[in-house]
């Protein structure tokens, strides 16, 4: 029988979850929204990446539940310190990655024209991303029982404040070690997602990070520079993306060992909420919205002056699929290591993009589009994997469970929102000041420079083959070779590669 850690207030879960449109909880939410747009924003264009604000929501939440008045002591309910900590991540991610750094390629291409119809098909793109993550959440391909290494941490946190005592000092020693590991120039992060993570795919992860910065030190050669990375991804998301394709497409019947296991545990929250059918229709209809968000960011940019209406038709098929791919690549990845590679393998689209021989403005929408997704994707998985845990003792744990999801999911719709909005109005004054993400001016210079080497192609092919070879070896539950990619594709790996001062 698996063991599950209990607390008060989880074996008493109410019937109904909360709601994320409650006048107090909406409110709540949306000004916890508004800080994670602003501190999003901020370190993205400062230190190019961006932070996981759900524990900061979290623990905004517990301190606003110790108020004894106005009604505020309802937020001391972990699941409403769930919603806390969905509605502040969704806009930290939403504004930094899904929006910002779209828009600002175009700027760093010199085509201001260009950055409002970017910003229209970022927003479609957003909310169809974190949808798409909602609707394949909880089955065989995403299951609530992966590893989430961010969301894991996130509901352990809200457990701790909420059952005090030892498990609250322990919490509170860590935070101590953290702090300090950090002021200390280690990267305490990655050394936390490390003891929570998928050992396999962590290794994999640290032994690319390792070669990405130790090769041109011994060997004086760039691996970046002669798109080994890219090639390794190439091979690995080629595989993953079979892999994953069997997974949607199979069917599953109930077997022996099916009934044997569930009758020796009866944990309802190992049963997946998905099933085959309905995940297939979720990336079945999921590819067709992306079809037709591409298809709203042509016209919004005017591609039919760039390219004739066979190539329009084209570069819409492509863009949905690129967006769609790049999900499930980003997704698998931080699903297995609590590490997103958005921007790299955004990278390695904008690179097939320039072999296929994409004018500039359209493979500037097109690695637009793909940098949209993944981020909502996997931020949303982290979330939905904090509800779970924490949902994991109510009962009826099926019906209780839909029900958070979907209060999750409004929850972060109202941080989509709110970034929409803040980001709608700042990014002009942002960019006048010349403060956008830096990844936005590694687009822009690769789609300026081109390619012109076919040796790059070669190194790509070649790199594919050990990528592909590594990802069968690892299977689809380790992701061994899309993780080694993602190493090797990290731009600064002395940040996770070891946890010394840097």
């Amino acid at each position: 029988m698996t063991e599950l850690t209990q607390t008060e207030s989880e074996a008493e879960a109410p019937k109904r979850h909360p709601r994320s449109f409650e006048p107090g909880m909406f409110v709540l939410l949306l000004l916890l929204s508004g800080l994670g747009v602003v501190i999003g924003i901020h370190v993205i264009t400062t230190l190019g990446v961006s932070p996981s604000t759900s524990v900061i929501g979290a623990l905004i939440a517990m301190i606003i539940g110790r108020i004894g008045f106005f009604g505020l002591s309802r937020m001391r309910n972990i699941h409403r310190q769930n919603l806390a900590q969905s509605a502040i991540s969704a806009g930290t991610f939403g504004a930094a990655n899904s929006i910002l750094t779209p828009i600002a390629i175009p700027f760093a291409l010199g085509r201001p024209d260009m950055i409002w119809p970017m910003f229209i098909g970022a927003s479609v793109g957003l909310i169809l991303d974190a949808w798409m993550l909602y609707r394949v959440f909880g089955s065989e391909f995403i299951p609530a029982t992966a590893t989430w290494p961010s969301g894991r941490a996130s509901a352990e946190t809200i457990k701790a404040g909420d059952v005090g005592g030892k498990q609250a000092l322990l919490l509170g020693f860590g935070a101590v070690v953290g702090i300090g590991g950090s002021i200390a120039g280690l990267s305490m992060s990655a050394a936390g997602v490390a003891l929570i993570g998928n050992i396999w795919a962590l290794l994999m992860f640290g032994i690319g990070l390792l070669l990405n910065q130790y090769f041109p030190i011994l060997f004086d050669v760039s691996l970046l520079g002669l798109y080994i990375p890219h090639g390794v991804m190439i091979g690995a998301g080629t595989v993953a993306l079979v892999q994953a394709g069997r997974l949607i497409f199979r069917k599953r019947t109930t077997s022996v060992l099916d009934t044997v296991i569930t009758e020796v545990d009866p944990d309802p929250s190992l049963i997946p909420t998905v099933n085959q059918k309905a995940l297939r229709r979720a990336f079945g209809t999921g590819y067709l919205l992306f079809v037709g968000g591409a298809m709203v960011l042509g016209l919004a940019a005017g591609l039919w002056t760039e390219m004739s209406m066979l190539g329009i038709i084209g570069w819409v098929l492509l863009a949905g699929v690129a967006a769609i791919v790049h999900e499930i690549i980003v997704g698998l990845a931080a699903m297995h290591s609590g590490w997103f590679p958005a921007f790299a393998v955004a990278l390695i689209f904008l690179v097939i993009g320039m072999f296929l021989g994409l004018p500039d403005v359209p493979l500037m929408l097109l690695v637009g589009y793909c940098a949209v997704t993944g981020p909502a994707f996997s931020d949303m998985g982290d979330d939905l994997k904090a509800g779970w845990v924490l949902r994991r003792r109510a009962w009826p744990y099926t019906v209780f469970e839909l029900q958070g999801r979907r209060e999750q999911l409004k929850a972060a719709f109202i941080g989509f929102a709110t970034a929409i909005g803040v980001v709608a109005i700042a990014w002009q004054p942002l960019f006048a000041n010349n403060q956008f993400p830096p990844i936005a001016r590694v687009y822009a210079d690769t789609i300026l420079a081109g390619i012109s080497d076919p040796t790059i192609l070669r190194n790509m092919f070649l790199a594919a083959i050990p990528g592909a070879i590594i990802q069968i070896i690892g299977g689809s539950k380790r992701q061994m070779g899309v993780l080694l990619a993602t190493g090797l594709l990290i731009s600064a790996p002395m940040r996770a590669g070891w946890s010394s001062p840097r």
